[in-house]
């Protein structure tokens, strides 16, 4: 584990620059709201789901995102108990500052909900979302520990943010809902001992990796790969010309242990014939002698 002081120098930065652009973000957004001549007008969310939809029945809809649309009434509108197989949903800056008409959503993992104005109704989500694994409520009106008893029921909960919302500034804080609600690993991307939570990315790659699937290749591996292929076939072919060479001195070899034997057969054909040639004259010698008495 890093150095306490340091792990928290660290986390203070990283949160010091997302203040910053959290800030920014709603500069942006007041001043649109605020001028006069501006002609972008957000959609409303009923619309907006249809226009997700793309000719698709909600049950074949696993991500939905609708942020930046327009609710009715700060409610909840045109989701309805037919999306069955969501996991992940995303109401990012839509007004919202109920979730009262949320459907039951069994199968839904992942909830965003920053930038709304949600100060309640929490309980809202262990009813209709009991399976949620991370959610995000940073950037809403939410002050008090007893804001976020209710999350005490999602009992599959494990990343938490309430970033930018007024209760971070409770003092001890983060030791207070840790305890409230000790199923949570994750407190505004960090642990309780300020270990930084992984990559939502890599967990999907892992899950791919443990479902069988192979990660996916890029351009830069096939290459190297292919270089590969390319420097063992030339090694390949440098390793085969020595042995090419020693199975030529083999072969010469061979012809040489040939030769020898070639001329050991005449010479032994010869000193054959030079002792048949003996034999006959010696015979003629004694036929001479026989014939002489």
């Amino acid at each position: 584990m890093r150095g306490g002081a340091e792990v928290r120098w660290g986390r203070d930065r990283v949160r010091g620059i997302m203040e910053d652009q959290w800030a920014n973000c709603g500069h942006q957004r007041r001043a649109d709201r605020s001028d006069p001549g501006a002609t972008v007008t957000a959609m409303d969310m009923k619309k907006r789901i249809t226009l997700e939809l793309r000719n698709r029945s909600p049950a074949e809809i696993a991500e939905l995102v609708v942020d930046n649309s327009r609710s009715a009434d700060g409610e909840v509108e045109g989701l309805t108990e037919a999306f069955t197989e969501l996991e992940f949903l995303s109401m990012v800056n839509v007004g919202l500052s109920s979730l009262a008409k949320l459907p039951s959503l069994p199968k839904l993992h992942k909830l965003e909900l920053s930038d709304n104005n949600l100060s309640g109704s929490l309980d809202t989500l262990s009813e209709k979302c009991p399976n949620l694994t991370y959610l995000n409520l940073s950037g809403n009106k939410i002050k008090e520990l007893s804001n976020v008893e209710a999350l005490q029921n999602l009992k599959s909960l494990q990343s938490l943010d309430l970033f930018n919302c007024d209760i971070t500034s409770l003092e001890d804080y983060r030791e207070s809902v840790f305890e409230l609600l000790p199923q949570v690993t994750y407190l505004d991307g960090f642990d309780q001992e300020d270990n930084e939570a992984p990559d939502s990315e890599a967990d999907d790659e892992d899950e791919d990796a443990e479902d069988g699937a192979a990660p996916a290749r890029d351009e830069e591996e096939e290459e190297e790969d292919e270089d590969e292929d390319e420097d063992g076939s030339e090694g390949a072919g440098l390793s085969f010309q020595p042995n090419r060479a020693h199975q030529v001195d083999d072969d010469d070899d061979d012809d040489d242990d040939d030769e020898e034997f070639v001329e050991e057969e005449e010479e032994e054909q010869a000193g054959l014939q030079g002792d048949k040639r003996k034999r006959d004259v010696d015979d003629e010698g004694e036929d001479d002698e026989d014939e002489d008495e």
